[in-house]
């Protein structure tokens, strides 16, 4: 019986397994070999989440919060300002920008 699952497991490696060393005599293993800096998960991710963002600016605030909201943070193709800009240039208190930004 143990031979049996024994031979089960006989194909398995684990990537931690060292196969090599390299030239400074560090042990070499599997994972070293397949390791990809690969990052669409991530930038998937980011898509993602960018354009959930973008539907509720549009479709959650009224005018007056998603024109806040876009140059406080540079939405779009403006770049980002202070808060004092953003009230300075709608005429409004530095305060309101701070409640519908944060």
């Amino acid at each position: 019986m143990y031979f049996r699952s024994q031979k089960k497991l006989s194909q398995e490696v684990s990537i931690n397994e060292t196969i090599d060393t390299d030239r400074d005599g560090n042990p070499l293993t599997y994972i070293d070999i397949i390791k990809c800096d690969d990052t669409i998960a991530d930038d998937i991710d980011a898509k993602i989440k960018l354009t959930k963002a973008a539907e509720y600016i549009m479709n959650g605030l009224n005018e007056r919060e998603r024109i806040i909201i876009t140059m406080r943070y540079g939405l779009g193709s403006s770049p980002a300002i202070t808060q004092r800009e953003t009230a300075q240039k709608l005429g409004i208190s530095r305060s309101y920008v701070y409640r519908i930004g944060y």
